[in-house]
């Protein structure tokens, strides 16, 4: 491909993708196909020879575009991956076309220091002051590992990764922790049972007298406390740890004190809800997601350090192969000293553009809308509570509803997973299920620049359709099944 072969090709990938996003809320927003359809699309031997580039564009035409999830959709309200601004995805397309290498200065020196007027944006919007830090990662599973290992370093006074560990640590977080938190405290070698999951208040904040509680039989045990995390916006519900608190007990037991603010850091941003008042600038790290709901494109998450120079002490280490000779004033940042990954795309081009495009004051308006979606929903339950209802009043853009005609869980449970499966295969609208306190819900989380105040009134009438017809039909079987076994 010559550079006319790419300006044409790339001319007609542009404007179809432009229609594509024209045209996105005419389209089903998920395939009704099987897995095992798309496998046998796909079902072939790595090509020898090459083809004309229309040639690809045809095939992707019949494999990709017809089968993909459309998250740009206004009726997206799935798993907190949100509508990807426009100048973003341009930002992804010079990203790859420039391809610099972030994790070495000497492969990307402008993108270097993009990456850290970027974080430090992020920083300041956290509360952060002079002397933090920190990287873009590919999003909350990677940052929440960072964040886990400069936990164990820090209190470890930085033996933990030079000598493996030896003692009996404890990390404490919320029953509503996301999975990467379990998957962290595996992955940093205290293992899975190190994690003393807490149970949350009816509001599903973390309880603090549970906490105070683990640590005392950990303590009692011989086992010393590690780290604290406290959730800045829950998965399920967006919902927020007392943050001031748990530094008070972080201090009070040479605890690291870890932050997740993946999704719920975008309420940074809001002019109508802003929660700059939580206490999050008093956690020693912060996960912090730009692809949730800052809206940029995947990937850009990032991990941010109160002190960057913990990040230099668990990871400062300098191969011979990568020595910088023509630094002699030791003036080129290289990430990779700086943090776990060396080769690291240039993440920061779309969210730096991003901001610069709209501005923080847009993005915040697009925040306020998602959570204005939210309560409408939650006005819209409330109205009809014979029926619905709805888990707690949403903090932020993410909601959790329950259909209350059927009492017994193991049959609300069908009912609600036969439900999303509907609504699924109607392509309007996308959802899913989750669990609280042993109960079903739907789980609703719009991070939408597109969704309207008539979306939400939407699914709602769809969810109530479906629901009575489905336990309407349960209700039928099971008086059939009775009346079965009546005797003659």
């Amino acid at each position: 491909m010559d550079p006319l072969e790419f300006r044409k090709f790339g001319h007609e990938i542009v404007d179809r993708l432009a229609t594509y996003l024209e045209q996105i809320e005419e389209r089903p927003l998920f395939p009704d196909v099987s897995p095992a359809k798309i496998n046998r699309l796909f079902s072939e031997d790595a090509p020898q020879e090459g083809v004309p580039s229309e040639a690809v564009l045809r095939e992707l035409d019949e494999k990709l575009f017809p089968y993909c999830t459309h998250v740009g959709h206004p009726g997206y309200f799935g798993l907190i991956t949100p509508t990807p601004n426009l100048i973003g995805i341009l930002g992804d397309f010079i990203c790859s076309t420039l391809n610099q290498n972030v994790g070495v200065y000497s492969i990307g020196p402008s993108a270097v220091a993009m990456e850290r007027r970027t974080v430090q944006w992020l920083c300041e919007m956290a509360g952060y002051g002079q002397g933090s830090g920190g990287n873009l990662t590919s999003g909350g599973m990677m940052a929440n590992f960072i964040g886990l290992k400069l936990a164990r370093d820090a209190v470890s006074e930085d033996r933990a990764q030079h000598d493996g560990i030896h003692a009996r640590w404890a990390v404490y977080a919320s029953e509503e922790r996301h999975v990467s938190v379990d998957k962290a405290v595996d992955c940093i070698g205290l293992g899975r049972q190190a994690l003393r999951p807490l149970p949350t208040d009816p509001r599903f904040s973390v309880r603090l007298d549970a906490l105070e509680e683990a640590i005392a039989a950990d303590k009692k045990q011989g086992i010393r406390p590690l780290c604290v995390i406290g959730i800045f916006g829950t998965t399920n519900t967006g919902s927020v740890d007392d943050i001031g608190a748990l530094r008070r007990i972080a201090d009070r037991e040479g605890m690291w004190l870890h932050a997740d603010a993946a999704y719920g850091g975008g309420m940074l941003l809001s002019r109508e809800t802003p929660m700059r008042d939580r206490g999050l600038e008093l956690a020693d790290s912060i996960t912090i997601d730009p692809h949730k709901w800052f809206y940029a494109p995947l990937d850009a998450g990032a991990i941010l350090v109160k002190n960057e120079r913990r990040l230099t002490a668990s990871f400062g280490m300098r191969p011979a192969y990568l020595t910088d000779e023509s630094d002699v004033e030791n003036e080129r940042y290289q990430y990779y000293v700086h943090g776990f990954e060396q080769s690291r795309r240039f993440r920061s081009l779309k969210v730096w553009m991003s901001f610069k495009r709209y501005g923080l004051r847009q993005i915040g308006e697009w925040v306020d809308a998602n959570v204005r979606h939210a309560r409408t929903l939650f006005n819209l339950v409330q109205s009809d509570s014979d029926e619905f209802v709805a888990a707690t009043e949403p903090l932020m853009s993410a909601i959790c509803i329950r259909y209350k005609e059927v009492p017994e869980e193991a049959e609300a449970k069908r009912l609600h997973a036969a439900v999303v499966d509907r609504i699924e295969r109607a392509g309007r609208f996308w959802i899913s299920t989750t669990e609280l306190k042993g109960r079903t819900w739907f789980r609703i989380n719009p991070v939408n620049f597109r969704t309207r105040t008539e979306h939400m009134q939407e699914l709602f009438a769809t969810l109530k359709r479906e629901c009575r017809t489905l336990a309407g039909s349960a209700t039928e079987r099971a008086g059939s099944s009775l009346g079965a076994q009546r005797p003659a």
